[in-house]
């Protein structure tokens, strides 16, 4: 049995502190990059050097992670740029935290599982090549893809950018090149179809598999930082985000360019029935879940949720509502149930709730609106105002759909933190306000 863990004195030698300090600059680097929220990240920061009696200040900002020493000449800088994210990674670190903080985990052994942590890995190529897939395919049930020669393309063209970006993760660090490749290769496939008319649904073969790669944590991330008045912070995630989705569409574009074609108007989805909608909802969160490595026994939370939501979207929308209004109050209804249990366990709340709505990620109204706004440029004085009413119909409804669901995630969390389960200092069970 591992021994309690004495607590360091007032006036501790300078090494143990430093020791401290480094080992909670690792945790808080570690939380900071695999999508913890920043509050989340400091408040662990916090308890774990509550713990070691070592009392510290966090300053997370772009690039880097700082923490230093209320009243002492020692602080620590650790890299830290939040790219990714990996729900097995910060439920370890979490883990590891509130151990120290039980007394159950000893000073010397908290570095050495932290590396350990570092070094994770994120899942199975087959397993993230399969719900790419499964991902991929659902939306496209969604949006009105019925048939199987359209779903199994979307299929197809899936598994290869998810091979395409496993490959380019071992070659290269650029975030950027993986979205990029992937949404060409979706491209391609795309005008190889409607080449060879193998499919009346062009539109949805080259967005689909392009929708899986929405950064959709770091957007709601963003939002979170701005809220709680990290500005710089705030506006470093959602440039980050918005240079993916950039990336995405130049990506498409030149696949479909490079296959001699382009992106097929927006056209009315087909009506989904219930069950068929609320099962490719339940199938694409656990897609995205498996994206952010969540542990298989965590899965069928965020996929009950979604199921849920996703069936609450359908009937206000068949209930004769905008699709935004739908949107709204799927996400409400998502952010009441997994703002409490994502604090519970550990987990970032813009990960879990971003997988539990990534089925309503306006993908299919932002690519055609990028589309919309590539071919009004290229009209130049030439262009109609049926081009200008489609860009700005599909750029407006896109925006308020993202609107919608960053609100509906973030109000409820931000009431339930202030109002049902507040903060308490040193505890385990903390909820951030």
């Amino acid at each position: 049995m591992t021994s309690p863990i004495a607590p360091l004195p007032p006036d501790g030698a300078s090494t143990t502190r430093e020791v401290a300090l480094d080992t909670i600059a690792l945790a808080a680097a570690l939380l900071f990059e695999h999508g913890q929220t920043t509050e989340q990240t400091v408040i662990a920061a916090e308890r774990l050097g509550h713990a070691l009696s070592v009392e510290v200040r966090v300053l997370p900002e772009w690039g880097e992670i700082a923490v230093e020493i209320d009243g002492a000449p020692l602080s620590q800088i650790a890299p830290a740029t939040p790219l990714g994210v990996d729900l097995g990674k910060v439920l370890a670190v979490m883990t590891l935290v509130d151990q120290v903080c039980d007394r159950r985990l000893p000073l010397e052994a908290v570095r050495a599982a932290l590396s350990a942590v570092r070094i994770l890995p994120s899942g199975s190529t087959l397993r993230f090549v399969l719900f790419a897939a499964i991902g991929a395919a659902s939306m496209g049930v969604i949006f009105g893809a019925l048939d199987v020669v359209s779903l199994l393309l979307i299929a197809a063209s899936a598994v290869a950018g998810a091979l395409a970006r496993r490959k380019l993760a071992t070659l290269s660090r650029n975030p950027f090149i993986q979205p990029l490749c992937a949404a060409a290769i979706a491209g391609i496939v795309a005008a190889a179809a409607d080449r060879l008319q193998l499919s009346d649904a062009q539109s949805l073969v080259a967005l689909c598999p392009c929708m899986i790669l929405v950064p959709g944590p770091h957007l709601l991330n963003g939002a979170i930082d701005l809220t709680r008045t990290r500005i710089a912070l705030g506006s470093a995630r959602l440039v980050y985000a918005g240079v993916i989705v950039l990336t995405i569409c130049v990506g498409l574009f030149a696949g479909l360019a490079a296959g001699g074609a382009t992106l097929q108007g927006a056209a009315s989805s087909l009506p989904v029935p219930l069950a068929a909608d609320v099962v490719a909802a339940g199938s694409a969160v656990a897609a995205f879940a498996t994206f952010f490595s969540m542990p298989w026994r965590l899965l069928p939370f965020p996929v009950v949720v979604g199921m849920l939501a996703h069936g609450a979207r359908w009937a206000v929308i068949s209930a004769g509502f905008h699709v935004a209004t739908a949107a709204l109050v799927a996400s409400v209804l998502v952010g009441l149930v997994v703002a409490p249990v994502a604090n519970r366990l550990r987990l970032p709340f813009a990960a879990l709730g971003f997988s539990s709505v990534v089925s309503m990620m306006p993908g299919f109204f932002l690519f055609h609106a990028a589309e919309d706004l590539v071919q009004l440029v290229s009209s130049g004085p030439h262009a109609s105002a049926n081009q200008l009413a489609s860009c700005v119909v599909n750029g407006a409804t896109a925006f308020l759909i993202i609107l919608a669901m960053t609100v509906g995630l973030i109000v409820p969390r931000t009431l339930l933190g202030h109002f049902l389960l507040p903060t308490t200092s040193g505890t385990s069970g903390q909820y951030p306000r």
